[in-house]
């Protein structure tokens, strides 16, 4: 099991609260992205002796699981104090064609929301390309989104292909594959640091968008007993498996066939023995065991059944 140091992003919609909520520093720059178990080359992790994550998983090539495959999670802390773009993600057949990269599906998990915040996912009704050209066009391509009002704990799954955007006021975990991919359709005509526009991928995006109405496939059950607490299926979407554990004493688990990363989102206690609190992330290698005792919540992210 070993201890994560997170890559900090800073973008123009970050703000402070990753630094209230978990001590995250990044000097006087914005914190917009903690990425807080990641491997990818955009923003690797640190262990605690200072090794770039993705170094130790070439070091230990079946940490991931017995057959050596790569990392296939990004696991991120995002601050919206602003509205993020109206975005989407490909898949991995056009990801790998297009990017060198792989596709994107996401789960988001609801840390903090102000009164009223929420999130744009997919369409509220179906709708045509043309009629969706025509909505970036006019600027009123939000009228046409479905938004979906959201409170702490609330839990979404993305699906590559679905337009979405995280909007003003929300704070979330972010589990996704392991990628860095995004096409942003629309961005309020919004300056970046340097007064200039960020570039749109209107081309890219309209090729991989679904045009459909959104469905909720997030399949988030309830929390059920364990020993030591609670579990909460959050998602299993082929790519990778989310629980919550509302730990409430010791609990444990032994896990032959995957890695298992660890977020504390509140709370204390110990892991293996090690002192834990809010906002530390963890790695536990595939074939460890691992022991968690004290009170908190904590995100448990592993390959899931359809890996």
């Amino acid at each position: 099991m070993i201890k994560l140091k997170p890559a900090l992003k800073t973008y123009v919609w970050g703000g402070s609260q990753l630094k209230k909520m978990f001590g995250r520093d990044y000097g006087e720059r914005r914190i917009s992205e903690s990425w807080e178990v990641s491997a990818h080359p955009d923003g690797t992790c640190l262990t605690e002796g200072g090794t770039p994550f993705s170094d130790y998983l070439r070091e230990h090539p079946y940490a991931v699981d017995p057959s050596g495959s790569p990392l296939p999670i990004l696991i991120k802390y995002i601050d919206a104090t602003k509205q993020l773009s109206v975005q989407v993600h490909p898949d991995d057949a056009y990801a790998h064609l297009h990017e060198q990269d792989n596709g994107k599906t996401e789960l988001w998990y609801i840390l903090s929301a102000q009164e009223g915040a929420g999130i744009y996912c997919g369409f509220r009704e179906a709708i045509s390309k043309e009629e969706f050209m025509t909505r970036l066009a006019d600027g009123t391509v939000e009228e046409c989104l479905n938004f979906i009002p959201v409170k702490r704990g609330d839990c979404y799954l993305i699906k590559a292909g679905t337009v979405h955007a995280i909007c003003a006021g929300c704070v979330l975990c972010e589990v996704q594959q392991n990628s860095n991919v995004t096409y942003r359709v629309f961005d309020y005509n919004r300056p970046d640091e340097n007064g200039e526009l960020r570039p749109l991928h209107i081309d890219k995006a309209l090729d991989v968008i679904d045009f459909s109405a959104f469905r909720n496939e997030s399949h988030t059950g309830e929390p059920v007993p364990a020993k030591g607490g609670t579990l909460r299926l959050l998602t299993d979407c082929g790519y990778f498996r989310c629980r919550e554990l509302a730990l409430d004493g010791a609990y444990g688990e032994e896990n032959p066939d995957s890695f298992v990363a660890v977020n504390v989102i509140e709370g204390e206690g110990t892991i293996d023995g090690m002192p834990f609190s809010r906002g530390d992330s963890f790695f536990v290698p595939c074939g460890e065991n691992f022991a968690l005792t004290g009170r908190a919540t904590l995100i448990l992210t592993d390959k899931g059944e359809g890996q």
